[in-house]
This record gives structure tokens, C-alpha cells and sequence, in this order.
């Protein structure tokens, strides 16, 4: 059993729940998370993330249970394209009815993906902050990548384009369709405040 030498925990502002994780980055990231709240069902998610020594996104694993329900989805990049697999037991959508497959049907919609952003996890938003050198750039840089967002708690994958900008030391403007949110970073390009959703405890 390996042991994982930082950890951090976000508190969620806007319902109840939370995000812990631990995690290696001296060379890329490893990390193990658990992540639990009661915004469109109640339900906890476990997870681990992999990425190489560029913080490109490379492996994630997703278990997410609720009452009645469990379903699992592991995505890994390999030769530039995304492999995608999940499993479901019970049934999500009779407590969620809207809920979507896990999952996405075509994964080459993927291709130019090259970071995770698992939903409402502060933890993700590192992956190109890092990956782009953003905690050292210049005031104003800009960066447009495009993510593949895992929703929560279906685990339906999409991809998302998402646009970063330098606004000052320690500060991002984060932008998703007709989304904004100026992030507060740590010393080393960690969320320690994401207005709206959780902050660093």
C-alpha cells in the first residue's frame, strides 16, 4: 500500500459536502480522493488520478454510490487517444431520473483532451493550471484548452472547452460556456478559494 505524502480538504459553500485527497506531486500527480454532496443526489465519489511529469491527464478511476446504486468509470490515455469503460449496479436514474449514462458513446470525441475535470472538484482546476505554467506566467495570459468533464454523479463524460487568464499573482479567471469564476490559487497552483463552490480548510 503506497503513502501519499500531501493532503488537502475543501469545504463546499453551496450544499452540503466536501472534497479530501491525498496525493504526490513531485513528478506529475498521483492522487486519491473521496468526494460527497447533496446537490442533485446524495451520493459519495472515490476516485484516483494519474498524470505524466507534464501534468497531462493520463488515468482516472471513478466510483460513485448512492442509496440503491453504484456506478464506476475508468478513462486512461494511451498513443494520444482515450480509452473509456464503466459499469453500473442497481439503478441511478429512479433517484435521478434525468440522469444521463455513464460514460461517452464515441471517446475520439476526446482527442485533444489532455486534462480531467471531474465535477465541482477544486483539485481538477490544478490540472492545466499546472500543466500550462500558469502560477508563473505573466498578467494576462491566456490559455483555451479543452477538458473532458465527468459529471456527478452520472459519470457521463463530455467534452468542454475551458479558457484560463492570468488576472494577478495567485488569481485565474476560469471560464466554461457561460460560466466565470476568478480562482484563488495557492503557492504551488492549488483552489484555496473557488467563489461559489468550496474553499481550502
Amino acid at each position: 500500500m503506497t503513502v501519499l505524502p500531501r493532503a488537502f480538504a475543501w469545504q463546499r459553500i453551496d450544499t452540503a459536502g466536501g472534497e479530501f485527497v491525498t496525493l504526490d506531486d513531485r513528478r506529475g500527480l498521483r492522487a486519491k480522493g473521496v468526494t460527497f454532496a447533496a446537490d442533485n443526489a446524495l451520493y459519495t465519489c472515490r476516485y484516483e488520478l494519474y498524470t505524466d511529469e507534464s501534468w497531462a491527464s493520463t488515468r482516472l478511476e471513478v466510483v460513485v454510490e448512492g442509496a440503491g446504486w453504484l456506478r464506476t468509470l475508468r478513462m486512461e490515455r494511451a498513443a494520444g487517444r482515450w480509452r473509456v469503460t464503466t459499469s453500473e449496479v442497481g439503478d441511478l436514474e429512479t433517484v435521478l431520473p434525468t440522469a444521463p449514462l455513464p460514460g461517452i458513446e464515441d471517446p475520439d470525441r476526446l482527442h485533444a483532451v489532455l486534462d480531467v475535470d471531474l465535477y465541482n472538484s477544486p483539485l481538477t482546476n490544478t490540472l492545466p493550471v499546472r500543466r500550462l505554467g500558469l502560477l508563473q506566467a505573466a498578467q494576462g495570459t491566456k490559455a483555451q484548452i479543452e477538458a473532458a468533464w465527468v459529471l456527478l454523479p452520472s459519470l457521463a463524460v463530455l467534452p468542454l472547452e475551458q479558457s484560463y487568464e492570468v488576472l494577478g499573482p495567485r488569481l485565474v479567471r476560469y471560464r466554461s460556456e457561460n460560466f466565470t469564476a476568478d480562482l484563488e490559487l495557492t503557492g504551488d497552483g492549488y483552489i484555496a478559494e473557488y467563489p461559489g463552490l468550496a474553499s481550502l480548510a
